[in-house]
């Protein structure tokens, strides 16, 4: 395969010195992730929180900012979302969790299938552009600093060898890592469709380490790092666009992938210990201790009696009789919405921030 996109160099050397001695690290702290993941019982509990997480920072790069506390609520069907950025970071979780869905049973990312995360994650089947004009600019000054392939005759064979290097290992011959940062770069100048390029860019990125088990769950809080440092995240990937310096930038995501992957992990050790304290506290003080109770309480921060009613497969009665008790007891946080109530684990807020 070779390197097609247009009017760029070819990057001939890439395991620079600098760029191997971040790979070891970063490989480590993937791996030590990826281990304590394997040992939280229900891998949906990491999905759900750490999940809504990465959605509200990964949107916020694109200045899409809203509030845990709307999504959550949300993601639980706890009313309506009040606005639109909320729903934009809704999008996004369900955009995620369908790529999560489509690697983990075909092991490949097909253009459709990046269609597909796309359109749900813009509510829209606009498809690749086809109408010229799309730039990239300055968002201080409003100057163009990048103009992407323009017509939809260029970018379809793009996306194709796009596919193609993302799919086939012995397209390119460097550690997977290192692959990721390149097709990530080649994904965001393409720049194939009209809207949400950014978001549909670092959820490949986490869909790849899934594909080539370096990650078993979509759970790399990644764009954390980009927002602090969204500045040099753009300009770096100019860098490369003017003048072919692929050093920096790798050394970037290669930084980003380690520094993310230890935040991620002291949050899923958090979960894990809350997880262990109380299930503790619940076997020990109340005959209605179950795993399945536990693992209801922790899948997402809010819940209400029929969803533990429709989960464990208990009476209406019995679900209230059990989140009451512990709300009564201080465990939960018991709170009102029109005739529902709700019932917050505020142990798993803690355990995220």
């Amino acid at each position: 395969m070779t390197w097609k996109l247009q009017n760029l160099p070819y990057p001939k050397e890439l395991e620079t010195l600098k760029v191997l001695k971040l790979l070891p690290e970063a490989h480590r702290a993937l791996a030590e992730l990826k281990g304590v993941a394997q040992s939280i019982p229900r891998q949906d509990i990491l999905i759900n929180t750490l999940a809504i997480q990465e959605a509200k920072d990964s949107s916020e790069v694109e200045n899409i900012v809203t509030t845990h506390d709307e999504i959550y609520k949300a993601s639980m069907g706890i009313g309506k979302l009040t606005s639109s950025q909320a729903k934009e970071v809704q999008n996004y979780i369900l955009a995620m969790k369908t790529g999560y869905k489509i690697v983990v049973k075909h092991n490949f990312l097909s253009i459709n299938h990046i269609k597909q995360i796309q359109q749900i994650l813009e509510n829209n089947n606009a498809g690749f552009r086809k109408v010229p004009g799309t730039t990239l600019k300055n968002q201080k000054t409003d100057a163009v600093v990048y103009s992407p392939p323009q017509s939809n005759a260029e970018i379809v064979p793009l996306m194709q060898n796009l596919e193609e290097f993302i799919n086939k290992p012995e397209c390119l011959s460097v550690d997977h890592l290192i692959k990721m940062a390149l097709f990530h770069f080649q994904f965001e100048s393409i720049h194939p469709f009209y809207d949400g390029n950014g978001r549909t860019g670092r959820i490949l990125n986490i869909l790849y380490l899934i594909q080539y088990n370096l990650l078993d769950t979509p759970i790399l809080y990644l764009s954390k790092y980009i927002i602090q440092h969204k500045n040099d995240y753009y300009r770096l990937l100019q860098q490369v666009r003017d003048k072919g310096e692929w050093e920096e930038y790798l050394c970037f995501m290669l930084t980003a992938v380690a520094v993310t992957a230890k935040d991620t992990l002291e949050k899923v050790k958090n979960i894990k210990q809350a997880m262990a304290e109380f299930k503790v506290l619940l076997r020990e003080n109340y005959k209605f201790y179950s795993q399945d109770l536990l693992n209801h309480l922790f899948k997402q921060p809010y819940t209400k009696i029929e969803f533990l009613q429709k989960e464990l497969h208990i009476s209406r009665i019995t679900a209230a009789n059990y989140l009451n008790q512990l709300a009564e007891d201080g465990h939960l946080t018991k709170f009102k919405i029109g005739r529902t109530n709700y019932y917050v684990n505020g142990v798993v807020l803690n355990a995220l921030k």
